[in-house]
């Protein structure tokens, strides 16, 4: 059967803005370079100004366009719904269209609360019962090196896991003057660099050691409590206009924590690290092995085999390009790296590949409630002078 013959997915996709860009672009590549079992047709764009939907649409390759998201719901020609709007719109959007019977894909962190988390991981348990499917968009276990640390990990190559350390580090805001945007709004985005940044590292540190967070003891931080208010807004902050705004979210999170395997963990996850513009650095010590990786150089992973003799015991730095490699065999010759982008087509693959298997795609909602459970401890930690404080289950 030949791609133009296989079923088609009719996609919509809410919010066109910076992930947007990157889940359009995924649609648009992934049946090019796999072999897809249905087809992807990028079929509405949703906005709220018309003019900038419909310039979005042009660029970005989608076929029409609607300004009112529960519209998208209601077109025959869409089956999955795309949420890439700002965190306090998730759950009723996802809710919305996974009870119009749409196979949902939403962004990160999953919601604002975790009551709102668990109404959206109830309302797709009720779904998956009908064959709908979801998932949330923690587009970074699809870079290959982390699959590949995440396959060591399950061969037992680092052996009973010790330590865990995840940090992610960026400097957009790290200037004071750097204008307001909905990321430092604390009704609109939930959390600041917590939720925003800090969702990914420690949804990474459970899905490569495949252990869960089951406590913590954190501190959170705002450095910069007032900040311009945009004259207009570009990707992520815009440009600065007159008057100034509250930032109500935190720009900077540290906290320990403890696996269900017993292993001991830190997190960071700041906005302020000047330097650092996309630094995801994961490193796991275990009894027998340590592997280390760093976003800022992605197609790289470090392994260290702690059953060598010490003599020429050493970090080896592994390329993963080869076609061995998850993901890999699909792309360029050995040795081609992959960009930040590859990841969002990963996490089209898989999903389209999960919906057409009549299986559930994973992270589910339920694991997108999980690092909200996290994310809910740590902010309580905090406001408590840092008190340890249990993760539900």
């Amino acid at each position: 059967m030949t791609s133009a013959d296989r079923p088609t997915l009719g996609v919509g996709l809410i919010g066109h803005a910076f992930m947007g860009a990157a889940h359009s672009q995924a649609w648009r590549t992934a049946p090019h370079f796999f072999d897809l079992p249905l087809r992807p047709e990028l079929t509405v764009l949703a906005g709220r100004d018309r003019d900038r939907v419909t310039d979005a649409a042009a660029r970005l390759g989608w076929a029409s366009v609607e300004t009112d998201w529960r519209q998208v719901l209601e077109r025959d020609d869409v089956g999955l719904v795309d949420v890439c709007t700002p965190g306090d719109t998730h759950a009723e959007i996802a809710v919305a269209a996974l009870e119009a019977g749409k196979h949902v894909l939403c962004e990160k962190p999953l919601a604002n609360t975790v009551a709102e988390a668990e109404a959206m991981a109830e309302a797709a348990a009720r779904a998956a019962a009908r064959g709908v499917r979801s998932m949330v968009g923690f587009t970074y276990r699809r870079v290959p090196a982390i699959g590949l640390a995440r396959r060591l990990v399950a061969e037992g190559r680092l052996g009973q896991v010790r330590h865990v350390r995840a940090q992610y580090l960026q400097d957009w805001i790290a200037d004071p003057s750097a204008p307001m945007s909905w990321r430092l709004e604390k009704d609109r985005a939930g959390s600041g660099a917590l939720g925003d940044i800090g969702a990914h590292v420690v949804d990474l540190a459970q899905y490569v050691t495949g252990q869960a967070v089951t406590g913590v003891s954190a501190v959170l931080e705002t450095f910069v409590r007032q900040r311009p208010l945009p004259a207009s807004a570009g990707s992520l902050s815009g440009v600065a206009g007159e008057g100034m705004g509250e930032v109500t979210v935190d720009d900077a999170a540290l906290f320990l924590g403890r696996l269900t395997g017993g292993a001991l963990a830190s997190f960071e996850a700041t906005r302020f690290a000047l330097g650092r513009k996309n630094a995801i650095r994961l490193e796991v010590n275990g009894s027998e092995g340590s592997l280390a990786f760093d976003f800022e150089d992605m197609n790289v992973l470090e392994f260290f085999d702690g059953t060598e003799p010490a003599e020429r015991a050493g970090f080896r730095r592994v390329i993963v390009t080869e076609p061995e490699h998850p993901y890999v065999a699909a792309w360029w010759p050995a040795g081609h790296g992959l960009g930040y982008e590859h990841g969002f087509t990963h996490q089209v693959v898989d999903l389209v590949t999960a919906i057409a298997k009549d299986e559930d795609p994973a992270p589910s909602f339920a694991d997108g409630l999980q690092v909200q459970r996290v994310l809910d401890a740590v902010e309580r930690s905090a406001a408590n002078r840092s008190t340890w404080t249990d993760v539900p289950n």
